[in-house]
C-alpha cells in the first residue's frame, strides 16, 4: 500500500509542477491549498505562499534552463504529498481525482511563449492568435452555399 501512495504522490507532484507553468495555475493552486489545509498541512495563506514561491522558483529555473532546480521543486512537493498520504491514506482518492482533473492532455505538456503582432491597418476578417490550431473553419460547411 505504501508503494502505491508513493507513486501517487509522485504523480501528484508532477501534475502540480506542470500546472505551475500554465494559465490554469490558479485553479490547481486553490485545489492544492484546500487539499493540504484540510489535512493539517498548514494555514491556507501559508500553503498558498509556499506554492507561489515554488512557482516562482520553477519559472526562474525554466528561464535559466536550470533542470536541477525544477527537479528540486517537484521533489519538495512529492515529499509533502507522500507524507500527507501516509498520514491520511483516505486522501488518496481525492488526490487521484485532482490529478485526473488537472493533468494536461498528451501533447499539451510543452509550454511555449507566443508573441503575435498584427500590423498593416484594419483587418476585415478573422484574426487568430494561437500556439496550436486544430480543425478550424469559417463560413458555411464545405459544399454548401
Amino acid at each position: 500500500m505504501e508503494a502505491e501512495l508513493v507513486a501517487l504522490a509522485a504523480a501528484g507532484a508532477t501534475t502540480l509542477v506542470q500546472q505551475m507553468a500554465v494559465d490554469s495555475w490558479a485553479q490547481a493552486r486553490d485545489r492544492m491549498v484546500s487539499f493540504f489545509s484540510r489535512r493539517g498541512g498548514g494555514e491556507e495563506d501559508v500553503i498558498e505562499g509556499e506554492l507561489e514561491t515554488s512557482r516562482g522558483e520553477l519559472a526562474a529555473a525554466m528561464e535559466a534552463s536550470d533542470e536541477q532546480t525544477a527537479l528540486d521543486v517537484q521533489a519538495e512537493w512529492r515529499t509533502r504529498l507522500r507524507r500527507t498520504l501516509l498520514a491520511n491514506p483516505a486522501a488518496a482518492a481525492e488526490l487521484r481525482s485532482m490529478i485526473d482533473d488537472l493533468a494536461l492532455p498528451k501533447g499539451d505538456q510543452q509550454v511555449a511563449d507566443v508573441h503575435n503582432t498584427i500590423s498593416g491597418g484594419v483587418q476585415h476578417g478573422p484574426v487568430i492568435q494561437a500556439g496550436n490550431v486544430g480543425s478550424l473553419s469559417f463560413g458555411p460547411p464545405f459544399g454548401q452555399t
